[in-house]
């Protein structure tokens, strides 16, 4: 029996032993070829098309100087820098590898006098002043010739960290800036505070994240509102809630489009920005919509400012006035089920925010194509502008699905002609643009996109803060600035950054619970319309009934009718028992679908694990049993 034992037990080492050689030379044989998996859904650790595309075009070497502190006391802010920046080492190997050969890769560390903190300096890299005092640089220059660029690298822009390396490389090869115009109601540059607020205390606006992010890229200049001419260098003009534009605006425009120039509209039937902005304290409804009221109809469009559209299945949850979370079915979440994936624009997109947005409806002209973007699902309706209800109550009360997909976000193509048939009054033009000829229709065809709400772009929306070791952070939210940015590099003739914009996205939206919800709450409606129209009706016949009283009875109720209201007032009181049973009911499904799907989430695969581990122990020991 021992002799038994101790060969089992010989196998055993043996057979680890041997295991662990194996182990080694596979590992060894695998590291010889430079192949390897990547298995997350959005393939985050694999160079997008879009970068190998990039690379494809270089006919000139391009150097990447990559400046990291090695030595440095260990703490926690130096440790996440130094795993971070592996991150990018291990990507700058996937584009010199890629590359064929038009990469190559520099790697310094800026040590405190060396020339490499000089060269770092020379290069703008500036460094993190860990809590010791120690400097930490952590950048990248990137150089072909004598163009050059400069990438900051910090960890809260992971997500786009291949974006920000394939943008600069792009930017030397090619880097002359296409103009963008922009013409915007709102301080999207940014504002400075008046006198008055700078007492109190208040510091100016800053600029809109997506100003910052397009400056990288692009070249931009404001348009005013009530301009008449757009500059012939501006390639695309981009309007963000052109709440008052002239007609004189709306010429130039139309001028602009007819010449080829892009337009990409972000108009809006509630701004919650400019209501902000107006007045920060401001919490009653915007008061100002924004439409291109000429333009729209020649091109066939209709765009309702006094509706928004309300969606079951892209309600999001906001605070109520008591802090609590609320369905706000108008402040639309769009997942894939409302993103057109046929789009080059909207391809690689998964989820956007539009608060208060508005329809695109009619045909578009002769002419001219349409292709919707972004839409709602059936299970929404329009509901009226004016009733601004942060948490959506309202509007859930009295809730009727259309059966309609309404178009959010919409593409126009073809040949574009002048809305202004009868050429240019004379309050739409200055002396200037009188000697500039007048275009009834576009020599070829064009692009115009149009999009039904504004709020998206604004950091409200589209960011979150988030406090690190290193302070306050700004990470996107959702993929609206991608949006916007894809766009505007399909008009400037620039398509190939955009599918690696949104790469990674960190929101995952639960749309299968949504639509879940979405069926219950449509369940529940009909009986929580019934039980608010019989309290409706009680509450009328009651007020009937004081208002048929005679003068002797101004004070004094005959036995009838003492009678009738009381049962009226029972009936009222039954009714709204009711009401408050079928609405728990309601919440009640939802949390516990929640719950349910949650859970199953969670437990589903570490359940399926055990259960393999364990019939696997059962069977293993059954067959050394047998022996």
């Amino acid at each position: 029996m021992k002799q038994k034992s101790f060969e089992m037990l010989l196998y055993s080492a043996g057979g680890i032993l041997a295991m662990a050689v194996l182990l080694v030379a596979i590992n060894m044989i695998v590291s010889a070829f430079p192949a390897r998996a990547d298995l997350t859904q959005e393939k985050i650790y694999t160079l997008s098309p879009s970068t190998r595309a990039i690379l494809a075009k270089l006919k000139t070497p391009v150097t990447l100087r990559f400046y990291c502190t090695r030595n440095v006391t260990p703490m926690a802010e130096s440790l996440y820098l130094e795993n971070y920046a592996r991150q990018v080492e291990d990507l700058l190997g996937e584009y010199k590898e890629t590359a064929d050969g038009k990469i190559i890769v520099q790697k310094f560390d800026p040590e405190p006098d060396s020339d490499a903190e000089d060269s770092a300096r020379l290069d703008g890299i500036e460094p993190e002043t860990l809590p010791t005092g120690d400097k930490f640089y952590l950048g990248l220059a990137v150089s072909r010739l004598d163009a050059k660029q400069t990438v900051k690298l910090s960890p809260d822009r992971q997500r786009l960290l291949e974006y920000d390396i394939s943008r600069a490389i792009s930017r030397v090869v090619n880097p002359v800036k296409p103009v963008v115009g922009v013409m915007s109601s709102l301080p999207v540059f940014g504002q400075q505070a008046n006198p008055m607020m700078e007492e109190m205390g208040r510091q100016g606006a800053p600029p809109w994240e997506i100003i910052n992010e397009l400056s990288g890229d692009y070249t931009l200049r404001q348009v005013p509102l009530d301009t008449d001419k757009i500059d012939d260098d501006i390639k695309v003009l981009l309007l963000i809630h052109p709440r008052g534009i002239t007609a004189a605006g709306q010429y130039a425009i139309d001028q602009f489009v007819l010449r080829g120039g892009k337009l990409i509209a972000f108009l809006d039937p509630l701004s919650i920005a400019d209501a902000r902005g107006r007045n920060p304290m401001m919490s009653a409804p915007p008061s100002g919509a924004s439409t291109l009221d000429k333009l729209l109809p020649a091109w066939g469009v209709h765009f309702d400012t006094s509706k928004v559209v309300a969606d079951l299945n892209f309600k999001m949850q906001v605070a109520d006035q008591n802090g609590q979370p609320a369905d706000a079915p108008a402040f639309l979440d769009v997942t894939a089920e409302g993103i057109n994936t046929n789009d080059i624009i909207t391809a690689d997109l998964t989820d956007l925010w539009l608060p208060y947005a508005a329809a695109f409806t009619g045909v578009p002209a002769s002419g001219l194509k349409e292709t919707v973007l972004l839409k709602s699902t059936k299970d929404s309706e329009l509901t009226d502008a004016e009733i601004y209800d942060l948490t959506g109550s309202q509007i859930l009360k009295s809730f009727n699905a259309a059966g309609v997909e309404y178009p959010l976000a919409i593409k126009l193509t073809g040949k574009f002609k002048t809305a202004f048939p009868d050429g240019p009054r004379p309050e739409d033009t200055n002396a200037v643009s009188k000697t500039t000829p007048f275009l009834k229709e576009g020599k070829g065809d064009n692009t115009v996109i149009l999009v039904g709400d504004s709020d998206m772009l604004s950091d409200e929306f589209a960011l979150r803060e988030v406090n690190t070791i290193f302070g306050t952070m700004a990470m996107e939210l959702n993929d609206n600035l991608s949006f916007a940015q894809n766009a505007i590099s399909q008009m400037a003739g620039n398509s190939d950054l955009i599918a690696m914009r949104s790469r990674g996205v960190e929101n995952r939206p639960f749309t299968v619970i949504k639509k879940m919800e979405a069926a219950a709450e449509m369940q529940y409606q009909s009986k929580i319309k019934e039980l608010q129209n019989s309290l409706a009706a009680t509450q009328q016949r009651l007020s009937e009934l004081q208002q048929t009283k005679s003068q002797n009875q101004r004070y004094i109720l005959s036995p009838e009718q003492q009678a009738q209201i009381e049962n009226f007032q029972k009936q009222a009181a039954q009714v709204r028992s009711d009401l408050k049973k079928v609405q728990k009911d309601l919440r009640h499904d939802v949390v516990a679908l929640q719950t349910h799907i949650e859970w199953l989430n969670i437990a589903a695969m570490p359940a399926v694990v055990s259960v393999f581990g364990l019939g696997l122990a059962a069977w293993k020991r059954k067959r050394t049993s047998a022996r």
